[in-house]
């Protein structure tokens, strides 16, 4: 039997996997650099929402594994990243 949040993360990923190859053929099918651009754009908003969703989704499977500063440390993580992803 597979675990719920690992199901619940592992189908978030699938979803946005099958986004990432619609988009793809969306770009071709549009054929304009302009569009292709505004399409990529779009997913830039799309994966890190998929990364703190499926990230959330199993810190609240193993919280109560984890200590308070252990979760600090993975939160503080997780910040650091989206800072680098967003910083320009």
């Amino acid at each position: 039997m597979i675990n719920k949040i690992v199901l619940s993360m592992a189908s978030l990923r699938m979803l946005s996997g099958s986004i990432e190859i619609i988009a793809a053929i969306l770009m071709l099918r549009l054929a304009t650099i302009e569009k292709a651009l505004l399409v990529n754009t779009t997913l830039a908003l799309v994966g890190p929402l998929v990364l703190l969703t499926t990230t959330t989704i199993g810190l609240v499977g193993i919280a109560e594994k984890l200590s308070f500063g252990k979760m600090i440390w993975i939160l503080a993580g997780v910040s650091c990243i989206f800072i680098g992803i967003l910083k320009k």
